[in-house]
C-alpha cells in the first residue's frame, strides 16, 4: 500500500499568517490535530495541537489579562509552526510512512507532489491504523 491511497486528500490547510486563533478554530471546528502550512501553495511548515499547547489561558489571563491572551491569540503561526516538516510523496510505501512516525514520534505527515512541494493529503496515525483495522476485518471475513 502507498501513501497515496492511505492518505486524507486535499486536507486542511492554513497561511503561514494565520492567527493562532484562526488555526485553533480550524482544528476544533473540524476535529483535526495537524495543520500543512503552506504559502504560495507550497508546504512550509506544519502546526499540531501540540504546538499549540503552550497556550495556557487560564494562566495568562490569571497572570497577565486579556490583552495576553489577545496578544498570544494573534500571532501568526509561522512563529509557532515547525519548519523542519518531515514529508512523504504519495508513492511512499506505508511502511516507510509508520516508520517516520514511530521515529520522530509525530501524528501525521503531509503528501506532498514530488518537485512542487504541493500539499495533496495527509497521513495521520488514524488512517494508518483504520488500514489496520480493514485488514484485520478482511482476514476474519
Amino acid at each position: 500500500m502507498r501513501a497515496g491511497e492511505l492518505m486524507t486528500a486535499f486536507p486542511v490547510t492554513v497561511t503561514s499568517q494565520a492567527t493562532v486563533a484562526e488555526a485553533l478554530d480550524l482544528m476544533r471546528d473540524m476535529d483535526i490535530r495537524h495543520l500543512p502550512v503552506v504559502d504560495g501553495g507550497a508546504l512550509v511548515g506544519m502546526l499540531s495541537d501540540r504546538d499549540l499547547a503552550y497556550l495556557n489561558v487560564g494562566a495568562l489571563l490569571t497572570d497577565q489579562g486579556a490583552d495576553a491572551v489577545r496578544r498570544e491569540l494573534a500571532t501568526p503561526v509561522i512563529k509557532v509552526m515547525r519548519p523542519d516538516v518531515i514529508c512523504v510523496g504519495p508513492e511512499t510505501d506505508v511502511t516507510e510512512v509508520i516508520e517516520l512516525l514511530l521515529e520522530h514520534k509525530i501524528g501525521a505527515v503531509p503528501v506532498i507532489r514530488p518537485g512542487t512541494q504541493a500539499v495533496v493529503g495527509i497521513v495521520s496515525y488514524i488512517d494508518v491504523l483504520r488500514a489496520v483495522q480493514e485488514g484485520l476485518a478482511e482476514e476474519d471475513g
